[in-house]
């Protein structure tokens, strides 16, 4: 797997969480949630809350779908189902990585599996299963032809 530049950062979600991509290759990628103390869920116990792995979970396994050479070029995407199953807690002050597969896709639905964990993939911390729906082009407008002797669109 290649170390290709953060494609997170443009995310304001993902940035804001510190995601990180790590590597990726044709239909999978793995992301990088640096452990820091704004992503704590109980102060007490100093783990990681599990919104922020179900964001990476989700994260990741978008841009696995975008990886994937059956699907192409996307312009627009949604998640259409993700179910995640928590195995254990996160470890406190460790770092967290989220392995992404996109196993499947159609001619507009792409399935990814995924894991979330700290340094033993054998050993994972949640895992995830997911759907997501996608159209293909480019995500610039067409432009819009006159409709009427107006002028209007």
């Amino acid at each position: 797997m290649k170390r290709p530049p953060n494609e997170f950062n443009h995310i304001p979600h993902a940035k804001a969480l510190g995601f990180e991509l790590v590597n990726s290759e044709p239909n999978r990628c793995r992301l990088r949630v640096p452990y820091d103390a704004h992503l704590v869920g109980d102060p007490d116990t100093g783990v990681i809350h599990g919104g922020v792995i179900t964001a990476a979970l989700d994260n990741a396994s978008g841009f696995a779908v975008r990886l994937n050479k059956t699907v192409g070029e996307v312009s627009s995407m949604a998640t259409l189902d993700l179910r995640i199953d928590y195995m254990r807690p996160a470890r406190p002050e460790q770092d967290l990585y989220v392995l992404a597969d996109c196993f499947r896709a159609t001619s507009s639905i792409a399935f990814v599996r995924a894991h979330a964990y700290h340094d033993d993939e054998s050993d994972p911390v949640a895992t995830s299963t997911a759907a997501f729906m996608f159209t293909r082009g480019t995500s610039e407008p067409e432009p819009s032809e006159p409709t009427s002797e107006t002028g209007q669109t």
